[in-house]
């Protein structure tokens, strides 16, 4: 039944993260005048197809992709309304617009996770048998500071607190309006060594909160992506840092069991990953196609196909070898060949 849920949970999160993807194309293409011969999600054999004016909009078998097809796009067209006729900003715009349309489902779906999750606060629980508690901390208590630093969010909170290097924590909280000052040993978490004193935030429901804390985690997600870039660049990542659609997969089996808003969540963080993969300038991603586009841009005309396209195409046997490598080491990572020889026994 498990297997059953983690698959359909991930065809509908890979369905929708491709699906926005492609439609930030598509629309973008429609918007400049440019000709659609079909807009489809999934690869292989159709499944479903209507016609609605010059596009057909089809739904294939394989979840594993999807495409825009535009007239002029990969082949030489006399037609004005040809991708390939189109000024070169115009033919940027269209390119990127996929990469865009995740980032703004992103923040879409972490502003939804934000509000259904609530945004934690810096009012406070306390844990039973925790230092905190221990210390004369209360339920209800509001966390003005901590080590004498001023404190404006529960992310403030975990900060000052983890990364304390002092052997006991000063805790400033209000009560019935006045501040009492309290001072803590704090204890080690079991699972990653963190500091910790024994509080959780009380979480709030509001629009404006959500708001923040979709935009909030939209940088944040940003931020770590180009963290693990820099670290990449530095030879600091080893192989089970990196995960592909397997990984996924049952990244998405685990995350569903917590929960709609840890799926929204996970969703986001599945179509930032995606829209900024896409615009890396490797051969045969929107960023490669960007990067030549802004040469035409530059240069007043465009590359020689022939060679663009060869480019791509390298780049795309380089891909298809690193995703198999990738897919190969999240299965023995994940150990998913012992999994499924398991629910045969």
């Amino acid at each position: 039944m498990d297997a059953v849920k983690t698959a359909i949970f991930t065809l509908l999160v890979f369905g929708i993260v491709i699906a926005i993807h492609e439609f930030g194309h598509f629309i973008v293409a429609k918007l400049s005048g440019v000709k659609v011969h079909e807009f489809a999600i999934g690869m292989g054999p159709k499944l479903i197809q209507t016609k609605k004016g010059e596009t057909d909009y089809t739904l294939r078998l394989l979840p594993i992709g999807g495409y825009v097809k535009m007239e002029g796009e990969d082949e030489e067209s006399d037609d004005d309304r040809s991708f390939g006729k189109q000024p070169a900003w115009i033919k940027i715009a269209i390119v990127s617009a996929g990469a865009i349309m995740n980032f703004i489902l992103a923040l879409v779906v972490f502003t939804i996770s934000s509000y259904g999750l609530g945004t934690p606060t810096t009012t406070i629980d306390v844990i039973d048998g925790m230092p905190a508690k221990e210390a004369g901390i209360i339920q209800g208590d509001t966390i003005t500071g901590v080590n004498d630093n001023p404190i404006d969010s529960w992310q403030d909170v975990t900060e000052e607190i983890s990364g304390s290097d002092t052997e006991d924590i000063k805790i400033t909280v209000k009560r019935d309006s006045k501040e009492e000052t309290y001072v803590i040993n704090p204890t080690k978490d079991e699972e990653d060594g963190r500091l910790i004193i024994g509080i959780e935030p009380v979480a709030k429901r509001s629009f404006k909160a959500a708001i923040k804390g979709g935009v909030d985690n939209f940088v944040l997600s940003i931020k770590m992506m180009f963290e693990f870039f820099a670290q990449l660049l530095q030879g600091n990542v080893n192989k089970d840092d990196v995960s592909g659609p397997v990984g996924i997969v049952y990244a998405v089996g685990v995350v569903s069991k917590q929960g709609l808003m840890s799926l929204l969540f996970f969703t986001g963080l599945i179509s930032i990953n995606l829209g900024v993969f896409n615009l890396l300038p490797i051969p045969a991603l929107d960023g490669s196609r960007v990067a030549f586009l802004l040469v035409e841009l530059i240069r007043g005309k465009p590359v020689d196909p022939n060679k663009e396209g060869l480019v791509h195409m390298v780049g795309f046997m380089i891909l298809i070898l690193l995703m198999i490598v990738v897919a190969y080491n999240d299965i023995i990572k994940f150990d998913l060949l012992g999994k499924i020889t398991g629910l045969f026994r």
